[in-house]
């Protein structure tokens, strides 16, 4: 049976009660020059046998190989019981719960997801899920935007340290809609915004300030000091953090020490790191002094607005993807906040319940009064992620942390161990790191690759001032037989 089961003489019935003469004259406000005409680079239909095997050749070529990439898709373990719950048919199959009558399970999870949110990232309201951690940015700096009306100028002091897919998407989805942004060096020594980059910017009222923490590079940007700069300025902070990260990292929402930006002798105060958390993932206790506007008023605490993906939460590399992406924020900017949020309630019994609260998408407000239009809830990778946070619990979740920046660093190790490899950057970091080689990167990682290696990320077209530069990433699932079959690889191509 056709998925759209109407015959011609249905279509010519609905159409000459409404009379119009075709379809197409339904769409004819539409420009020719618009149209795009047949889909001619649409294959034909084919049997089920035959799809059946072409999408198993195409998930064959993701392969078995050696990955070492990162760049913002990092491959962890993911307890199977992880997609064993998630793929159950009351999860898989339900769409957005309008219904709240029938939803209380899907609604749940989302308010589990959204407690969890909140606590790893140390703000008070989450919502339940965006597009992908690029277009969360995008939408975090428009949110900014219209929460910030003392600052409302739409400048964002935006550091080259942040992802330059992350960069591309704000350049696409923000312009028209008041958002300019300016750059901010980083230190060729450290991988960290430059102090002097942000003095620069004294007394010009930007609207907000961006802080990637790990940045691109893997390195820990000094995050109470920028907090609170931008603060003092005025601005709003918008922080962009790997969750995973969350569990041995200061969470945003406690950033700021009131410490001076480049009190550190080299111009770079250190970024805090939290060696223990005390039961809830996210939480650290209160450090150092407040800082203040200039007139002695205390600034506010930590960052206004977290994003970031939550792909490293049980989501699989699967052919590039699924991503989603989170969002969370302070209660004062919570009607600023795009998406949808679930809230927990009682029925007229007074029996606990779950519902959407807030909904600020064009589809359920005037268009004129939405936050956004994209931002799509992944409601099947929130369960995931939910899933896979209950699983590991906080001990868990930093576990993997651990262990992925021990691994990083014996991956470093060996890898520097090779004649003319050296470390590009000084300084803390996550799980991920820069390394220079002797050679042009691109060619030496398609040699790996056929060598079933995944060697990490070519900076050249993003950063070649850095040289012949290679973004390097090892994570809990990393072994020592790994990296020594990595290094050894790798020093026969050079060699």
């Amino acid at each position: 049976m056709p998925f759209i089961p109407h015959t011609e003489a249905d279509v010519k019935g609905m159409l000459g009660a409404i009379g119009a003469p075709s379809i197409d004259a339904l769409f004819d406000e539409i420009p020719a020059a618009l149209r795009c005409g047949p889909l001619k680079h649409v294959p034909e239909g084919l049997p089920e046998m035959q799809v059946s095997r072409l999408m198993s050749e195409r998930a064959a070529l993701d392969g078995g190989a050696l990955n070492f990439i990162g760049a913002g898709a990092y491959e962890h373990h993911i307890p199977a019981a992880v997609w064993e719950i998630t793929t159950r048919g009351e999860f898989y199959s339900a769409y957005t719960p309008y219904q709240a009558e029938a939803s209380q399970g899907t609604l749940q999870v989302l308010y589990e997801y959204q407690t969890m949110m909140t606590a790893l990232t140390g703000m008070e309201v989450s919502n339940a899920s965006m597009y992908d951690g690029a277009s969360a940015l995008g939408e975090a700096l428009l949110m900014a935007l219209r929460a910030n009306r003392k600052n409302g100028s739409g400048r964002v002091l935006m550091p080259r340290t942040v992802h330059p897919y992350y960069l591309d998407v704000v350049r696409a989805t923000t312009p028209a809609q008041g958002i300019a942004v300016e750059y901010l060096d980083y230190c060729p020594q450290r991988g960290v915004t430059l102090a002097d980059a942000l003095k620069a910017h004294e007394g010009s009222a930007p609207t907000a300030v961006v802080i990637q923490q790990p940045n691109f590079f893997g390195q820990l940007e000094d995050v109470d000091a920028i907090t609170d700069w931008a603060q003092a300025q005025g601005a709003l902070v918008v922080a962009v953090v790997n969750p995973v990260s969350l569990a041995l990292l200061k969470p945003p929402g406690e950033w700021g020490s009131g410490a001076r930006f480049g009190d550190a002798s080299d111009g770079i105060a250190s970024a805090p790191e939290r060696p223990a958390m005390d039961g809830r993932a996210g939480h650290s206790e209160e450090s150092g002094g407040r800082a203040t506007d200039g007139q002695g008023s205390a600034l506010p605490r930590g960052a206004d607005i977290v994003c970031g993906d939550g792909q490293p939460l049980g989501s699989p590399l699967s052919s590039g993807g699924p991503y989603f992406g989170f969002m969370t924020t302070k209660m004062a900017y919570v009607r600023e906040m795009p998406g949808r949020i679930v809230g927990r309630t009682v029925d007229l019994d007074g029996k606990p319940g779950f519902t959407l609260t807030l909904q600020a998408r064009e589809q359920h407000i005037r268009r004129a009064k939405a936050k956004s239009n994209i931002c799509t809830n992944q409601g099947l990778l929130v369960t995931a992620a939910t899933i896979h946070m209950s699983l590991l619990g906080p001990e868990g979740l930093e576990e993997v942390a651990s262990a992925s920046m021990a691994n990083t660093r014996t991956l470093v190790e060996a890898l520097t161990s090779i004649p003319g490899v050296t470390r590009v950057f000084e300084g803390a970091g996550f799980h991920e790191a820069v390394i220079r080689l002797p050679q042009p990167v691109a060619p030496l990682l398609e040699r790996l690759s056929q060598r079933e290696i995944f060697g990490g990320f070519d900076l050249s077209a993003h950063h070649p001032q850095l040289g012949n530069a290679l973004l390097v990433c090892a994570t809990e699932t990393k072994t020592g037989a790994d990296i020594e079959t990595y290094r050894r690889a790798l020093a026969e191509l050079l060699a």
